[in-house]
C-alpha cells in the first residue's frame, strides 16, 4: 500500500460569500468543489474535476460572482453537498485504482477550507464526512518548511497550487510531503489543574449559548478546529446555574484565531458572540485541585449527567435504582460524585458517569421524576462544570468564622436582622420549612389561607442561602403569640404543591439567630456556629444591628471582616470588622404585607436541599 506521500489529491472550494482568507467568516455555504490527483512517485497530474454546489440559499456575494462566474440559475440545477461528496470519494477511488494507489491525502492552499467551511457545514447538515477530510497537507505550511526565507505566500488557486507542488518536486530535489495536519473526530472531555499553564493566546469566550448546551454542542459549534482535552468550560451564575457563556481552550493560537472568525455564528437559531480570553480566566472555572475530583474524571471517553435536588437522605444505592438498569453507571457507586459542603452536609447535587451516549439519553429520560418526595432535574455537565461547583461549594465557608476581638474591645453580637424585625422572646411568629422551591409571596399567603389577616406589617421574610437560592425557610411574624400558635396548629404539614410544609411556632429572637445559621427545632434553639456557647450566653440582651442604609448594598460593596486592630485613643464600636454578608433585605409590595428576603446560611438538617429559582 502506498504510503500517504505517494499521493495528494489537490482540493480547492469557494463559497457563495467571502473567500480568500476570510474563507468561512461569514458562514455562507459551498458553491464550488474543484480537485485533481498528483502521483507523486511519478510526478504526474491526473484530469481536473469541477463540481458545482447546490446551497440552501443561493443568494451570491459581488465577490463571488466575480471569482467565480457563478450565477444562482447554475447552481439551482447544481447537486446537493452530500451528493457532490459522493462523488469525489468515488472518482478518487477510480482514478486511484488506475494508478495502482490505495491511499492519499488532501493537499488545500491552507486550512480554512477544511476546517472553516467544509466541517462546520456538514455538522450543520447532519453529514457524515469520509476519513479523508479529517487529514489534510497545508501547502502554504509545506512551502515555507522547503523556503523558510520566502516572503508571505498569497492566496492560492488550483493552478498556482500545482505549480507550487510540481517546483518542490522538480526544483527541491524530491521533496518529501511528511507534515499532516489532522481534525479532531470528537471532543475528549477530561480534568484541568489549577496548577497547569494556559497559553492566553488559546482561550476564547462563548456568549450567548443556549442554557441547556453541553461541552459537546459547544465543541460541535467550533467544529473542524481542535479543541484541548477538557478545553470546555462552562460558566455558573451566581445561583450555581449556567450562564450562556463558555470559554473554550484551542490546541494553539492559530485555532483560537480561527475560532474568533467565528463570531456571531449560529447554534440553532441564537447567534453566538466570540470572543479572546485569558488563560487566567480559563483556569478560574476550569481548574480543580481536588484528588476526588480528578479521579472522578480521570476515565476517559465518559459523558457526565449532573443531578440537582437529591434528598440529602439518598445514598449512592437509591441513586442506582432511580437511574435503573437502562441506565449503568459507570463502575457502579464509583461513577458517582456527590457534591458537599465543607462540612460534609449533602448539597443535593451529584454527578454520574455514563459510558455511552445511549445510557446518557436512558438516564435523561428521568428528568423530573420522583426520587423519595423530591422530583429530580438531570441535564448534561461538563468536566469543568465539576470543577466549578466541587470548588464553588468547597472554597467558600458557609458562614465567616469571626476573629476573635481584642481584651479592650467588647463582643457584641450582630444580628443581620431586617430593620423591621425587634428582637423578643414572645412567641408570636412561625417559621415555615420544606417549602416549593418555587413558592412565591402568593403561595405561602394561599397556604396560610385566613390566618393572613392575622400577618403583622413587613411580616413575610423569605430566606435565602449563601448562593442566592432559596433555603425552603421562611419566617412569618403574626400579631400575637395565640395567633402564631394557632396557624401552627392548623398548618403544620400542610401541602403547597407537591410538598407537606412543617410549621413551627417560634420567637423574633430565635428568628434571628436562624437567620444568622442557628437551628430552631422542636429540641430547642442551637447558636450560630459563628458564636461560640461562652460567648452567646454572655451577650447582652441589647443586640448591635447594622444601619438600615447598609441593606441596599449587595456584600462586594461593604465593608469585609479583618482582624481589628488595638485603638489608638477611644475605642471603635466592633461592628466595624463583622461581615456584614449575612443578610439581603428586599421590599416588594404583596398583598398588602411587604417581604424582606434574607441572605443566611441554613444549618438545618431537614430532608429539604437549597436548590432552586432565585428570587
Amino acid at each position: 500500500m502506498a504510503s500517504h506521500s505517494d499521493t495528494l489529491v489537490v482540493f480547492f472550494g469557494a463559497t457563495a460569500g467571502a473567500n480568500g482568507g476570510k474563507l468561512g467568516s461569514d458562514e455562507r455555504e459551498l458553491i464550488l468543489l474543484v480537485w485533481q490527483i498528483v502521483d507523486l512517485h511519478e510526478n504526474k497530474v491526473g484530469k481536473l474535476k469541477r463540481t458545482l454546489v447546490q446551497p440552501d440559499s443561493a443568494d451570491l456575494s459581488e465577490q463571488c460572482k466575480e471569482e467565480t462566474g457563478l450565477t444562482a440559475e447554475e447552481l439551482c440545477k447544481a447537486e446537493p453537498l452530500e451528493s457532490v461528496l459522493q462523488q469525489f470519494y468515488q472518482s478518487v477511488s477510480a482514478e486511484l485504482k488506475s494508478l495502482g494507489r490505495s491511499s492519499y491525502t488532501l493537499c488545500v492552499g491552507g486550512p480554512l477550507l477544511i476546517r472553516q467551511v467544509l466541517h462546520p457545514e456538514a455538522s450543520k447538515k447532519n453529514l457524515v464526512l469520509p476519513e479523508c477530510f479529517y487529514t489534510f497537507v497545508d501547502l502554504k505550511k509545506e512551502f515555507h518548511k522547503c523556503c523558510p526565507n520566502a516572503g508571505p505566500v498569497k492566496d492560492l488557486t488550483l493552478t498556482s497550487m500545482l505549480d507550487c507542488i510540481l517546483h518542490m518536486l522538480w526544483v527541491l530535489l524530491y521533496h518529501t510531503f511528511s507534515t499532516f495536519e489532522t481534525v479532531n473526530y470528537k471532543f475528549e472531555s477530561g480534568a484541568c489543574s489549577k496548577t497547569e499553564a494556559v497559553d492566553s493566546e488559546t482561550v476564547v469566550r462563548a456568549r450567548g449559548l443556549p442554557w441547556q448546551s453541553s461541552d459537546q454542542d459547544i465543541a460541535r459549534f467550533f467544529k473542524g478546529l481542535n479543541i484541548a482535552k477538557g478545553g470546555v468550560a462552562l460558566c455558573l451564575n451566581a445561583q450555581g446555574r449556567r450562564n450562556g457563556e463558555a470559554l473554550v481552550r484551542f490546541i494553539n493560537s492559530e485555532h483560537r484565531d480561527m475560532a474568533l472568525e467565528r463570531h456571531k455564528h449560529h447554534m440553532g437559531n441564537r447567534y453566538i458572540e466570540v470572543y479572546k480570553a485569558t488563560g487566567e480566566e480559563f483556569l478560574k472555572i476550569a481548574g480543580g485541585t481536588s484528588n476526588e475530583v480528578a479521579q472522578f474524571l480521570s476515565k476517559e471517553n465518559q459523558v457526565i449527567i449532573r443531578m440537582r435536588g437529591l434528598p440529602f437522605t439518598a445514598t449512592p444505592q437509591d441513586v442506582l435504582g432511580f437511574l435503573g438498569p437502562e441506565s449503568p453507571v459507570t463502575d457502579g457507586t464509583e461513577g458517582l460524585l456527590f457534591v458537599k459542603y465543607p462540612d460534609g452536609r449533602p448539597t443535593g447535587d451529584a454527578f454520574v458517569l455514563f459510558a455511552c451516549e445511549e445510557y446518557a439519553q436512558n438516564a435523561l429520560k428521568k428528568h423530573k421524576q420522583i426520587l423519595g418526595k423530591r422530583y429530580i432535574e438531570l441535564f448534561r455537565s461538563t468536566a469543568a462544570e465539576v470543577q466549578q461547583v466541587l470548588n464553588r461549594y468547597m472554597s467558600t465557608p458557609l458562614i465567616s468564622t469571626l476573629p476573635p476581638p481584642p481584651p479592650q474591645m467588647v463582643s457584641v453580637p450582630v444580628l443581620a436582622t431586617s430593620p423591621f424585625i425587634t428582637t423578643g422572646s414572645t412567641r408570636d411568629c412561625i417559621r415555615l420549612r420544606g417549602l416549593p422551591y418555587t413558592a412565591a409571596i402568593e403561595d405561602i399567603l394561599d397556604f396560610m389561607g385566613e390566618h393572613t389577616i392575622d400577618i403583622k406589617p413587613h411580616g413575610v421574610h423569605m430566606v435565602l442561602n449563601q448562593q442566592g437560592r432559596p433555603s425552603g425557610d421562611a419566617f412569618i411574624q403574626m400579631k400575637s403569640a395565640d395567633r402564631a400558635f394557632m396557624m401552627a396548629q392548623k398548618c403544620h404539614k400542610k401541602m403547597m404543591k407537591d410538598r407537606y410544609v412543617e410549621v413551627f411556632q417560634c420567637s423574633t429572637e430565635e428568628m434571628s439567630f436562624v437567620l444568622m445559621g442557628g437551628t430552631l427545632n422542636r429540641s430547642g434553639l442551637s447558636p450560630p456556629p459563628c458564636l461560640s456557647p461562652p460567648t452567646y450566653a454572655a451577650f447582652p440582651a441589647t443586640p448591635a444591628m447594622l444601619p438600615t442604609e447598609a441593606a441596599l448594598y449587595q456584600p462586594p460593596l461593604l465593608a469585609t471582616p479583618r482582624t481589628p486592630q488595638a485603638p489608638a485613643h477611644n475605642p471603635v464600636p466592633a461592628l466595624a470588622y463583622y461581615s456584614p454578608q449575612l443578610y439581603m433585605n428586599m421590599n416588594m409590595n404583596m398583598n398588602k404585607h411587604q417581604c424582606s428576603v434574607y441572605k443566611c446560611i441554613s444549618n438545618n438538617n431537614h430532608d429539604h436541599n437549597n436548590y432552586g429559582f432565585s428570587k
